[in-house]
């Protein structure tokens, strides 16, 4: 065991556990922010998507001895009113059907757009590529994804 000094969220936390731990247990089960899924384990399906140094990353593979004092942005972090023109496009085009993979798919995309903010269709596609939706609203999440990238 070793201690980590984190910042999540803009806020230092403190977590004493295994080096190679993955961000996405310590999130869910020391910190407790459940937001962040774990669907595949091997990074593969972006349900475990968090921002590290803006930047889209999967917390399943990312171990909290790597993090450092790298910023490490959740779902929860996005935004304190769940008001990120991301968060908001999603309720308006009603992306959710069950709502598991949303967490990651927003994250990602939120990554994106601060990268690209005039994403052109193809785009948006390569970079939701990665993100599984086990119920297949991909037209919704790229609807989304333009409707965000306006406002």
């Amino acid at each position: 065991m070793a201690t980590y000094t984190l910042n999540i969220n803009g806020t230092k936390q403190e977590v004493d556990v295994d080096p190679s731990t993955p961000m996405l247990w310590v999130l869910r089960d020391h910190l407790n922010l459940v937001g962040t899924k774990y669907g595949c384990g091997i990074a593969q399906c972006g349900a475990c998507t968090i921002h590290l140094n803006g930047t889209a990353t999967r917390a399943c593979m990312l171990t909290v001895s790597s993090v450092g004092d790298q910023e490490i942005t959740t779902i929860e972090g996005l935004s304190e009113e769940g008001d990120h023109p991301v968060q908001k496009a999603w309720l308006e085009v009603d992306v959710p059907q069950c709502g598991y993979c949303q967490a990651g798919q927003i994250m990602t995309a939120s990554a994106f757009l601060e990268k690209n903010p005039n994403p052109t269709d193809e785009e948006i596609e390569m970079a939701m590529n990665g993100n599984i939706c086990r119920c297949g609203t991909y037209t919704r999440i790229k609807k989304a994804v333009k409707l965000a990238a306006k406002s």
